[in-house]
């Protein structure tokens, strides 16, 4: 369940991106990091929300941005993922839900009937010194980025 806010320090992670990279919180001080978490690759949803973001690249770095997507895909899913919808932004694996869970971004959902514990789509935008500016929880995948752009 998502309980940081505006003006939380953002948590400190480290993870592993599609090309076994690591990347971590501190490789973005100083600058403005679109932190977003997604179910899974090659979802609909999901695909619509990468797709919007790519789209929107140009004007996100215009204004600042860096991005950074995390799911709980394996890193060779996100290079498949990343080269089907040639998407211009790093991808964390978080296959051990550690970052997730961090960003209270993992609990409760509900599909068609069934409670389950999963994904729950959210964004973060953390500024240069580490502290969020914005959280959104409620992400409308297909205008994504004027979410983002609107605050």
């Amino acid at each position: 369940m998502i309980t940081l806010k505006k003006g939380d320090k953002a948590p400190k992670f480290s993870g592993v991106n599609e090309n076994g990279e690591k990347i971590s919180l501190a490789d973005y001080k100083g600058k403005k990091l679109i932190l977003f978490f997604y179910p899974a690759d090659n979802t609909p949803t999901c695909t619509t929300e990468a797709c919007n973001l790519r789209d929107n690249y140009e004007l996100l770095r215009e204004k600042g941005f860096e991005l950074l997507g995390v799911s709980p895909d394996s890193e060779k899913k996100h290079q498949n993922f990343i080269q089907k919808y040639n998407l211009p932004f790093p991808l964390l694996a978080d296959k051990d839900l550690k970052i997730t869970k961090a960003y209270g971004a993992w609990g409760p959902k509900v599909l068609f009937g069934v409670h389950y514990d999963g994904v729950l789509r959210s964004t973060f935008v953390i500024n240069g010194k580490g502290v969020i500016e914005q959280v959104i929880a409620n992400v409308k995948s297909k205008s994504h980025a004027e979410q983002i752009l609107e605050r």
